[in-house]
């Protein structure tokens, strides 16, 4: 039987090779942590329905702001905010019949002062809306004649000519209605606001089209090839039709005229104005307009061959002329607002220079998942999500410190406890500052592009 003595040299050595590493307890987060989380007075005063002087009681704590333009604030336990809103309406019950009574009145009251931001008179006078309105007022009085030429002689062309008018008149006046409704203020419900409801107003008069003027039209020149009948005098439907052409031919001007000043404004040209939709009311307007034109045209034609030969055949080979003409209109237009509410990207070479402005910011290591939308009316919302370079972002906060302060309450550090509460209250800062980062990012990406009304940057 063997006795091994050790020395203490042995020892020594067997303490170094098993010395176990000095970690902090693991902690368990439970709901009696979160509720110490901190809350704003705001929400304090909306979430738990108290009134400001409830939280003159409460125990206060002011909170660093990250923002260097901002001054420290005051935020409130969230226990406390709880409790006292407790002693204030008596029992969970009673609060939560209160919170649902706020939640009605406020509903009530937004639908009530919802109001579009500028007044309609001014939002007509301009830009898309008047050119909307001058087609509204022409094409009214283009349809009331028209109907008038057609009772008279009779002429399938000019039955489809007054159709087109009214499908028109009516289109234009849910383009309006859209325009009035793009215009309300964003409220919870549609944090995005309502500038959708153009392309969907245009969607359903792309629709209107279709079913009113190209449906009409297809079904009265079947009718006419089916049944031919004598035509009375076409004196009149002629000087109509002349008439219209002017007015109409008017109208397509102005809309010609905004649509070449926004797509200048833009950068674009005409024609990736119009096929991008960027403007859907007074695209409509435009293709409205430029197919009456042509319309008045075909019908002129047919009805003129009709006088010439006396076979109403032609004429009735107009109707379809006017009705496959608006079938390819309201199928552009149906095909364009689709696209347009699908939420399309935006051009390739954009996307590349908001992604180059991220990627040159010395806090940015790499980005990932860029997706940048098209809301429609000159709005964009960009994602990304950013791997940020924590190097940078802790030399950010270390350099709006005093640095011997800081090494002073490291070499006061004595114990695990120490240290951890000095890890804690350096590392909750430097998450401030990487917030802040964000913050800034997001606003420079705006200020530089202002389509980017939406900026999304999710921290890897």
């Amino acid at each position: 039987m063997y006795i091994y003595r050790f020395s203490m040299s042995d020892l020594t050595c067997l303490s170094v090779c098993f010395q176990v590493k000095a970690v902090l307890k693991k902690r368990e987060y439970g709901p009696k942590y979160t509720k110490n989380n901190f809350i704003t007075g705001v929400r304090a005063i909306n979430e738990f329905c108290l009134k400001s002087s409830d939280l003159d009681q409460l125990r206060k704590i002011k909170r660093r702001s990250p923002h260097d333009d901002t001054e420290t604030f005051t935020v409130y336990l969230r226990s406390d905010v709880e409790a006292k809103s407790l002693e204030v309406w008596g029992s969970p019950e009673a609060l939560a019949r209160e919170r649902k009574r706020r939640k009605e009145a406020e509903i009530k009251y937004r639908e009530s002062e919802c109001r579009p931001r500028s007044s309609a008179a001014a939002m007509f006078f301009k830009g898309p809306g008047k050119v909307v309105m001058v087609a509204i007022c022409i094409n009214g009085l283009n349809f009331f004649f028209k109907l008038l030429a057609w009772v008279y002689t009779g002429s399938a062309s000019m039955f489809s000519e007054a159709i087109h008018s009214l499908a028109d008149t009516c289109n234009q006046a849910l383009l309006a209605l859209g325009i009035s409704q793009s215009a309300r203020t964003p409220d919870p419900s549609h944090p995005y606001g309502f500038t959708n409801m153009r392309y969907i107003a245009s969607l359903i008069s792309g629709v209107g089209i279709f079913m009113m003027g190209a449906g009409l039209s297809w079904y009265h020149g079947i009718i006419g090839l089916l049944n031919p009948h004598p035509i009375e005098s076409l004196l009149w439907a002629y000087c109509i039709l002349a008439g219209s052409l002017v007015s109409e031919g008017a109208t397509l001007l102005v809309a010609i005229n905004e649509i070449r000043r926004s797509a200048r404004a833009k950068g674009l040209s005409f024609y990736q104005y119009v096929v991008q939709s960027h403007d859907p009311s007074t695209n409509v307007v435009l293709l409205e307009d430029a197919a009456a034109v042509l319309s008045v045209a075909i019908a002129a034609t047919c009805m003129g061959l009709t006088s010439l030969t006396g076979n109403p055949y032609y004429d009735s080979v107009g109707s379809l002329g006017v009705g496959t003409l608006l079938g390819s209109v309201s199928a552009f237009l149906i095909y364009t607002n689709t696209e347009a509410l699908l939420g399309r990207s935006i051009q390739p070479e954009r996307l590349q220079r908001l992604t180059e402005l991220l990627e040159s910011d010395a806090v940015v290591r790499a980005i990932h998942d860029v997706k940048a939308t098209d809301l429609g009316m000159s709005k964009v919302r960009f994602k990304a999500e950013v791997d940020f370079d924590g190097r940078v972002v802790t030399r950010s906060y270390l350099e709006k410190q005093d640095i011997e302060q800081l090494l002073q309450e490291i070499q006061q550090v004595k114990n695990l406890e120490e240290l951890e509460a000095f890890m804690l209250k350096h590392g909750e800062n430097i998450i401030d500052t990487l917030g802040a980062e964000v913050d800034r990012l997001e606003k420079d990406l705006k200020q530089r592009n202002p389509d980017v009304r939406h900026v999304d940057l999710e921290i890897l």
